[in-house]
């Protein structure tokens, strides 16, 4: 009997087209902001010149009507535009303000301007405003502050009137409904194809994890099932059946491989389906420098083994925390497993625990290998691991990190990891201390 293993690979979305895909929307999504933005402010410029022309007609309009009351010959120099929202123009005498008030509400009523505006009367030869007033057409405001005051100056002697629009800006953006109707469409589209792109990325390293988790659990039950298979062949064999010594051997290989490959299997399925909201935990107060030292003298000998160096700096003092024995000895086991697997020379691991305020700190650093910056907010993801292509010389399901992160979080703590590709990585965990 001959067993065949053959990996499973899911073509994924080649890199390639991804990146065209993100230039395209990119470049689009650009296009249409910039046209979109383009066309909004011609649309403005239009708008506020034909607000200020309407102004200008009609401030002209109230001048012309008081040099007609008072019977004066003399023409109208003009209005003059000082800034954005204010306008004046130069009389011969001093309007009463009822009638340059009422002269000014019919020609901005024929001009069709409905605006909130201050009107003043200034006189240069005292170089003040002699009157000024606040006409709301929205609602009264009685305590408003005039904003007249603080206008453009004059500099010719003589008399003017002054108009001030407070509220230019929202009238002319009152006229531009359409163009920010079409701007909250667009503001929708862009957040649309955010996240199309967003989920096309997802998508893809989805796709990259389960293909790496099927060759890799390939690569881990291949050896047993070999194992199991061959030792199964050979009981069949004559030779073997007439010794017993021979054929207890064998069984005794199918046993202990049938063991292995079914530890394997629980151990996925029940990480795999670890959740820190329906985990029991049976909680006590544990010594985490105990803890440490007692997993510590379990590796030494792996450790040794390879000619490395575990080192422990424990100097927490107050180093007890309320937690699950089992499940927080698991957490530093699956730690110095990670730090002790990564290292391709001679494993150098450090283990230091230190009390900042109110938690513990622990900090698990080595000498392996090391996790580019892409990778790092991805390992404590389950199944995933740093891609290595087709190979596999790193046992593991990509399932480790991610019991640690769920364990230390059950246990209202933190984890986060400092790596550099070549540098080592350091796992640093802060639990609250009791």
């Amino acid at each position: 009997m001959r067993l065949t293993f053959v990996q499973i690979h899911q073509p994924p979305v080649r890199r390639r087209t991804i990146i065209i895909i993100i230039a395209l929307a990119i470049v689009s999504l650009s296009s249409i902001v910039a046209g979109q933005f383009y066309w909004v402010s011609k649309a403005y410029e239009l708008e506020e010149t034909k607000f200020n022309n309407n102004v200008k007609e009609s401030l002209s309009g109230v001048v012309n009507k008081i040099l007609e009351i008072n019977r004066d010959s003399s023409t109208t120099k003009g209005v003059k535009q000082k800034a954005t929202a204010f306008f004046a123009a130069n009389i011969n005498d001093t309007p009463p303000p009822f009638l340059l008030e009422t002269l000014l509400k019919e020609q901005f009523k024929k001009h069709n301007i409905h605006e909130t505006f201050e009107y003043g009367i200034y006189d240069c030869f005292y170089d003040s405003i002699l009157y000024a007033k606040r006409v709301d057409y929205e609602h009264q405001q009685p305590n408003a502050q005039l904003q007249i005051t603080s206008q453009a100056e004059f500099d010719a002697d003589g008399h003017y009137i002054a108009l001030f629009f407070p509220n230019k800006t929202q009238a002319i953006l009152r006229h531009l409904t359409f163009w920010v109707y079409s701007s909250v469409i667009i503001i929708l589209i862009i957040i649309f194809f955010t996240y199309v792109i967003n989920l096309l990325l997802k998508q893809k390293k989805l796709s990259e994890v389960k293909a790496d988790f099927i060759n890799n659990m390939t690569h881990e039950l291949r050896t047993p099932i070999s194992t199991i298979g061959l030792s199964a062949e050979a009981l069949v064999q004559t030779s073997v059946l007439n010794d017993p010594q021979r054929l207890q051997g064998y069984v005794n290989i199918i046993k202990n491989e049938n063991e292995r490959l079914k530890s394997q299997v629980d151990r996925v399925l029940q990480i795999a389906t670890l959740d820190p909201k329906k985990v029991n935990f049976k909680l006590e107060q544990l010594s985490v420098n105990e803890i440490i030292q007692r997993a510590a003298q379990t590796f030494h000998v792996r450790i040794d083994e390879r000619g490395g160096q575990l080192d422990l700096h424990l100097h927490a003092t107050r180093d007890r925390i309320l937690g699950d024995r089992l499940h927080f000895t698991n957490v530093i086991y699956n730690l110095l497993d990670n730090a002790s697997k990564y290292s391709k020379e001679a494993p150098m691991i450090e283990i230091s625990t230190q009390n900042e305020g109110a938690q513990i700190m622990i900090r698990v650093k080595d000498n392996g290998i090391g996790i580019g910056k892409q990778h790092l907010s991805n390992i404590f993801e389950k199944f995933y691991r740093v891609p290595t292509g087709n190979i596999h010389d790193v046992r593991g399901f990509g399932l480790g990190l991610f019991y640690v992160k769920t364990v230390v979080q059950a246990h209202k703590g933190k984890i986060k990891v400092e790596s550099e590709p070549g540098q080592g990585s350091s796992f640093v965990i802060m639990l609250n201390a009791q």
